[in-house]
């Protein structure tokens, strides 16, 4: 514990320099998408190599075919877990720059009327300042103890807003090296500016296009009408046959691997405060559409979807066109939780459109990826510390919270080097990240280091 207060101390003490060594970053305006900048993404890798070659990482810029990798690796105490901290230094592109207060590249550090204090540049929540959270805490251990309490490796990607084309081969490539005993992801937000949050799932995906044909042209409706198949009619009734009155998806199967949350799991996120109607307000509705009898916060974090995304079929222009379409088309997506397989839900659904075929139909399916849920185990020892550690840092005890969308190199780490992630980030829905004027709360990168060298002692007591 000594030498933890020493570490929150020096973090305190230096956190002026900190913001200065975020800011030389930030100047950088490394844009993964745009070829013009690629130079710059490479000037961003070799910063932050030399960071931490300074702090005494044995760190290295790693070629891809695309834009760096920054590769470091740090001894801990003998018999110390190993835990590989992932980031990406790559930004969104800036436009449009006009609604921009000052320059995207230009860090400024702004007082807010409430005496709060933001960091405004390009990257500086996403995922720049988040990432030097991390490194931050580093340096301060090194400079109080002299070494870290556990063995690091840090993994810092150049390509994350931009596809990442070069991170599975290269996780592949080196999978030895990479692998470790967790890894820590850091590009995520807390519940609130006063609350630290853990997401301990992120829902897997499966995508299909389904294309249902009938005559072999469009047909007159006058002439065919009321005798010909109409394939958008059969479409209609197959998409509206996937979901019960009460909200529940009626693909057999569909539910194999869905389990339940644990009950303490479902009493802290009702004791977030989250009502349905302040949850669905926001984009002008009121009422959940999900399952019944389970709150939103379920539905989007701990239960499965099956969602039309898009149909077409017959004359969509201008004015009127009295057709039977010959083909009708949708595309639908699933959001798998737990143990959901993405193949037998896709063979599932496949068996659902077909059973449901009436005679002078035919159908085809186009797959458009598939990708498993990740969940961490509600009773992970690793998570029960770095949850005790995140709510020694914050005013309100941290919580565990869902994710409905994805993270793909969570994914990636699970499949290719086999290894469970926590994801802890400090960031907040109002950062403005992919927007103009993206911020990042000093709060959140000064306790955010605070709270990574709670985090790195606690993994180190093993």
């Amino acid at each position: 514990m000594a030498d933890l207060d020493s570490v929150l101390g020096c973090l305190d003490l230096n956190l002026d320099r900190s913001v200065e060594r975020l800011s030389a970053l930030l100047r950088i305006p490394s844009i993964s998408t745009d070829p013009a900048y690629g130079e710059q993404c490479r000037l961003a890798a070799e910063f932050l190599a030399g960071d931490l070659g300074a702090i005494g990482f044995e760190a290295a810029v790693r070629e891809t075919p695309g834009h760096p990798m920054v590769v470091a690796h740090h001894d801990g105490p003998h018999g110390s877990p190993h835990v590989l901290f992932y980031g990406h230094y790559d930004v969104q592109p800036v436009d449009p720059v006009s609604e921009w207060k000052t320059g995207p590249f230009e860090p400024v550090v702004e007082t807010m009327p409430d005496g709060t204090k933001r960091i405004v540049a390009r990257g500086s929540a996403d995922d720049k300042g988040q990432l030097m959270t991390f490194i931050e805490a580093c340096r301060a251990f090194k400079a109080e103890t002299g070494g870290l309490p556990c063995r690091v490796t840090i993994f810092l990607e150049g390509e994350e807003e931009s596809g990442s084309p070069s991170l599975n081969p290269f996780l592949d490539a080196n999978r030895e090296e990479l692998s470790a005993d967790v890894a820590l992801v850091c590009d995520t937000n807390m519940w609130n500016r006063d609350t630290p949050a853990i997401s301990t799932g992120l829902r897997g995906l499966v995508g299909e296009e389904i294309v249902v044909k009938a005559a072999s042209r469009d047909l007159h409706s006058g002439y065919y009408g009321g005798a010909a198949r109409n394939p958008i009619h059969v479409l209609a009734k197959i998409l509206a046959d996937m979901r019960d009155d009460a909200g529940k998806i009626t693909i057999p199967g569909f539910y194999d691997g869905v389990e339940e949350l644990p009950e303490d799991v479902k009493k802290s996120w009702e004791g977030l405060g989250l009502s349905d109607e302040s949850f669905l307000g926001e984009v002008g509705l009121k009422v959940p559409a999900g399952e019944t009898g389970r709150s939103v916060l379920e539905q989007t974090w701990s239960r499965p979807t099956a969602e039309v995304n898009g149909i077409s079929g017959g004359y969509t222009g201008e004015g009127f066109k009295t057709v039977i379409a010959a083909q009708a088309t949708a595309k639908v997506s699933f959001r798998l939780v737990f143990s959901q397989d993405p193949d037998k839900i896709r063979a599932a659904f496949r068996q659902f459109v077909e059973d449901r075929l009436p005679a002078d139909c035919s159908v085809e399916f186009h797959p458009h990826g598939g990708s498993p849920a990740i969940q961490l185990p509600f009773d992970s020892p690793v998570l029960q510390k770095v949850r005790t550690a995140l709510s020694d840092e914050w005013p309100n005890p941290a919580v565990m919270i869902g994710m409905g969308g994805s993270i793909p190199v969570v994914g990636e780490f699970k499949n290719r080097l086999g290894m469970e992630s926590l994801l802890v980030g400090f960031g907040l829905a109002d950062d403005a990240i992919h927007s103009p004027n993206e911020k990042y709360e000093m709060s959140s990168f000064h306790k955010g280091q605070r709270s990574w060298a709670r985090i790195l002692a606690a993994l180190g007591e093993g």
